[in-house]
Parts: C-alpha cells; structure tokens; sequence
C-alpha cells in the first residue's frame, strides 16, 4: 500500500490571525497576561484555525482499539479480554470517556482495529478490523507491512471537518508498545520509559522492563526508521493514532495529545513528518511514570496536571474543556474600549 502521503507538508498556522489575537488579548478588560495559558491558547487556535474567533463546538472523538500479541508475555494486570469487553462498554457509553463525550457533546466513536473478543454491532463502532491482534514483539515484528498501512490509512480516515480531534485508545498490553517505542525512538533506558501501566506490581514491572528490552535486541532499532519502528514494535492502535495525526495537521485539525501511548504516536508522527508539531497540542501529564520524559523529549507543555493515567482520550477530554473556554473569554470579554474601563496605558 501506498505510504507517501504520510510525508505531504502539514498546513503552516496562519501568522495574521495569531498577531490579531494578540492584539485582542492585549484588549481585554485585564491586566496583559492574567490569564496565563489560556490567552496563549486562544493565540493558538486562532492561527491553527485561521480565524478571528476561534471556536471549539466541533469536537470529534475517537478511539481506536486493538489487542497486542506481547500481551502473552504477562505484562498487564488484566487479561486480553478485557480490551473487547471495554469496546462493548465504550458502545454502552459507560466509559469515563463517554460520559466526557456527552457532556462536551462531540461525535464520539470506537474503531476496533483487531480484538481477540467478540465485539458488538453497533452504531458508533467502526468495524478496522486488521488481525485479532498484532505479533508478539518479542519473537516476530507487531505489523507486517501490509498491516501497517491499514492501520495507519485507518486512522486517516477518521479525521474529519471539526475544530479539534481527540484520539484515544484502548488495548491490554500497549504501555507495553508505548514503551518500547520510545526507548528506541530516543535511546532511553527501558526501566527509565516503562511504567505501571494498568497497575502492575514491582514483580512484574521487573519482567516487563525485561520483555521490551529483549524486543529491542531482537529488532535491532538503531538502524530502524520511525515506520520500520513503528511496525516492529506499535500496535494496530497506536499507528491509527500515528496516520491521525499526520492527516490532521495536513488538513488544517488541530490535535488533543492525550497520554503514554498517545504521546508515542505523536512522537512516531513528529518523527516521519517534522512539520505536523504546531498541530499538536498536549492536554495533560500522565501518572504514567514514562510520560513526563517522553514529553521532555518532544520538549512539549502539557496543559493540565490531575494524576490521571485511564487514557481513552480521558485526559484530552478534559483539557478541550478548557480551552472551550479559554476561547469564550477571548472571544466575548469586552475590550477597554467597549467597556468603558480605562486602560493601563
């Protein structure tokens, strides 16, 4: 399959917009820069999506959902079944991330990459299916090449018309891939990059720090591209994520960043295309032990700090809350003018 678009140049953000929404923000009835983060926010978005007013009403929101062959290896505290089961619940909308999806009113749904469960028609399941599941890293690549590109043409295909696009995943065993990614992407020490995951005990942290570094010996990544990573090591889900995010900044949609294994597909994304950066925004840090130095690494800001580690797109969820309204204030505070109120200067 056909691979060159993931290096077509992403849309540059719009330098006037961003000067005007200074300029505005300059205006407002406040002291300049009392508003911290959420003034740059709103800067930011007016760039990204060249307009006066930026807005966050359309929201789109998906999760992408696959098993992976390492977790045979025993390196989650829930069985592989349980990712199938959560893709049931994800349809019930009884996941953290729908209840957030209702009440940000944004076009939710689940795209199941490859389970090794049964999963149910419905409505907002996109049936992706690659494989049951990826390949145990540890004795064979996750992806074969063919897999890899339907993976990633998958997750282009989910971006859409919005003002934003959330991706969050589902998978047991994927810290796991989100770990050993990184660790070769930047030449990190893997019990530096691997944490807890779904609550693992030190005993077993031990032994999955053991399982990502025999992954690596195995592939060899120095001498590996970021798609040839991507494939020996990710999973179905995160390289959808990789092929979302390269397809949005190309369309002009900005990125919610959510956590680990988020965080690794946008290193994976920055990694093939440069270009995409501005695009990405990211929404918070995880309690993911990893997470912290993956970010430093993409030397990126996250927005919000709660100690949350779920992923789904929880975290990003929580962030578009904010900058929602980061960008009412922008757009509806009166400047000194029409309020009347005189001015520093």
């Amino acid at each position: 399959m056909d691979l060159d678009w993931l290096t077509v140049p992403a849309r540059v953000p719009d330098e006037t917009f961003i000067q005007a929404a200074l300029a505005r923000q300059q205006n407002l009835t406040k002291p300049p820069g009392s508003l911290g983060q959420l003034e740059s926010l709103a800067v930011r978005f007016a760039g990204l999506q060249q307009t006066a007013e930026p807005q966050l009403e359309r929201i789109v929101i998906r999760v992408f959902a696959a098993d992976h062959g390492v977790a045979a290896q025993g390196v989650s505290a829930f069985p592989q079944s349980v990712t199938a089961q959560m893709v049931a619940n994800f349809c019930r909308g009884g996941a953290a991330i729908c209840v957030l999806a209702r009440k940000l009113g944004a076009d939710f749904k689940v795209v199941n990459l490859g389970c090794t469960g049964e999963t149910p028609e419905h409505p907002d399941l996109i049936d992706a299916r690659i494989a049951p599941a990826s390949g145990d890293f540890t004795r064979e690549p996750a992806m074969s090449r063919e897999q890899l590109a339907m993976a990633l043409n998958a997750g282009r295909d989910q971006v859409v018309g919005a003002d934003v696009f959330l991706g969050g995943e589902m998978g047991i065993g994927n810290t796991t891939a989100a770990a050993a990614i990184l660790a070769a992407l930047y030449q990190l020490p893997v019990a530096a990059i691997t944490g807890r995951g779904t609550g693992i005990d030190d005993r077993v942290l031990e032994h999955k720090v053991a399982v990502i570094e025999k992954a690596l010996v195995l592939h060899s990544p120095k001498r590996q591209s970021p798609l040839q990573l991507l494939q020996t090591l990710g999973g179905f889900e995160i390289a959808a994520l990789v092929g979302a995010y390269i397809s949005c900044a190309q369309r002009g949609v900005p990125v919610l960043v959510d956590g680990f294994i988020t965080t690794a597909a946008a290193a994976v994304a920055l990694a093939i295309n440069p270009g995409i950066e501005p695009w990405l925004v990211y929404s918070h840090l995880s309690n993911e032990s990893g997470h912290k130095l993956a970010l430093d690494k993409l030397r990126a800001e996250p927005l919000l700090s709660l100690d949350m580690r779920l992923g789904e797109g929880s975290g990003a969820a929580m962030a578009a809350g904010v900058i929602r309204q980061a960008l009412a204030l922008h757009n509806q505070m009166a400047t000194f003018a029409e309020a009347g109120v005189a001015s520093a200067d």
